[in-house]
């Protein structure tokens, strides 16, 4: 049976400001990427996030972030290799001690945002994230996008990496996300999610923005908790893909 791993970026509200529906995302995930308080999230959201996890048997990951909080991760940061290393090792502990005293353990590591999407292509902060990763914990995988430099020069340093596609993402004909800034690069209708995943799932392909087809290598697949309906969106992923015989668990 083809097994694969859903995840979602969850933990991301702020003080009185909700984002999402945690709890109703973690009853359909089995990988939760905790915001780690750079773009989002803060103690004791995170803290009840990672309580929630550890609840529902949800496996957790690190999700780090360039220091943006007002701009919500998505904006580049032009920090050096150091300072880039030096504050993803600081998201990856702090998040590790507070899922520690939730009674859970963090296993993964996925960039957030700008970070994801530039560590794609630029040597110098994927490597950061190599670096911190390595420095915290080897054994911690690293959740990306299949072909980055990211999950590259992870592989080099011998660390576990994990590929990811996008339920709700717009992919270009080279197989990276749409820019936010351009139209296509969201989808909110969750039966055309659901179709697109069980594609992706079975037959490692996805239709691109120009309709072209583009080949995925999937081993999770994400499904964006800040989404209008990412409730829905899930459901209906885990609806299809069940009823094509694909089992939905944690990556191995």
């Amino acid at each position: 049976m083809t097994t694969i791993d859903l995840n979602s970026d969850i933990g991301e509200s702020f003080g009185r400001w909700e984002l999402g529906d945690d709890e109703a995302m973690l009853d359909l995930v089995t990988s939760a990427n905790i915001a780690c308080g750079f773009h989002a999230g803060d103690p004791s959201t995170i803290a009840r996030t990672a309580r929630w996890s550890v609840q529902r048997d949800v496996r957790i990951g690190a999700q780090v972030a360039y220091r943006d909080l007002a701009g919500f991760g998505r904006r580049f940061v032009d920090a050096s290799r150091t300072e880039l290393t030096d504050d993803v090792v600081y998201q990856i502990g702090g998040l590790q001690a507070l899922a520690a005293a939730a009674g859970g353990t963090v296993t993964y590591v996925k960039p957030h945002g700008a970070l994801y999407n530039t560590a794609v292509h630029h040597d110098g902060h994927a490597t950061a994230v190599v670096d911190a990763v390595a420095a915290v914990d080897p054994g911690l995988a690293i959740l990306g996008l299949p072909g980055s430099r990211l999950l590259e020069l992870a592989e080099q340093r011998g660390l576990r990496v994990i590929r990811e596609a996008f339920a709700d993402r717009g992919y270009t004909p080279s197989a990276t996300l749409v820019s936010r800034r351009e139209p296509g690069a969201v989808l909110h209708d969750p039966d055309t999610v659901a179709e697109r995943v069980l594609r992706m799932v079975s037959d490692g392909l996805v239709e691109a923005v120009d309709g072209s087809t583009v080949k995925l290598d999937v081993d999770s697949v994400c499904v964006h908790g800040d989404s209008p309906a990412a409730i829905e969106m899930a459901r209906a992923v885990r609806d299809i893909l069940g009823a094509n015989d694909v089992e939905i668990k944690p990556f191995s």
